[in-house]
């Protein structure tokens, strides 16, 4: 997976960024990431993981933020999607805490495992982000 990242970081146009999340503790360690995926007229889909034992401590929602104001700022997108799949409601809490308004569901979105799975389809518009207060 990290080879494509870094590979695809060189295309020109870009197709997309990530940012990784580091081990405060061990900087070289990995232990999650946030993704934009360009696509559309200045959009993007958000995605995000973080290994299941650092959830829950505020790390994934501060890089998230970060890669928001990265896109709406840097990038001058205008809309950031999130598709979660329906059992995640932590995700959707982190999105919704954030500013991002639920749209529905996207029925049989993505195959995994599988199996086919619906997604919860959420936006946010430039607009309507707030940055965090420095």
């Amino acid at each position: 997976m990290l080879d494509g990242i870094l590979k695809r970081q060189l295309e020109t146009p870009r197709s997309e960024y990530y940012l990784a999340i580091a081990d405060s503790d061990s900087p070289e360690t990995v232990i999650g990431f946030v993704r934009l995926g360009l696509g559309g007229v200045k959009a993007a889909d958000l995605g995000y993981a973080l290994r299941h034992e650092w959830q829950g401590r505020g790390i994934a929602r501060a890089a998230v933020s970060r890669m928001i104001e990265f896109g709406f700022g840097d990038l001058g997108l205008h809309r950031l999607t999130a598709n979660i799949g329906p059992q995640n409601t932590a995700s959707m809490r982190l999105v919704e805490s954030l500013g991002f308004q639920r749209e529905g569901t996207i029925r049989d979105h993505v195959h995994t495992n599988g199996a086919w799975r619906d997604s919860v389809s959420f936006s946010l518009l430039e607009g309507e982000w707030q940055p965090a207060a420095v």
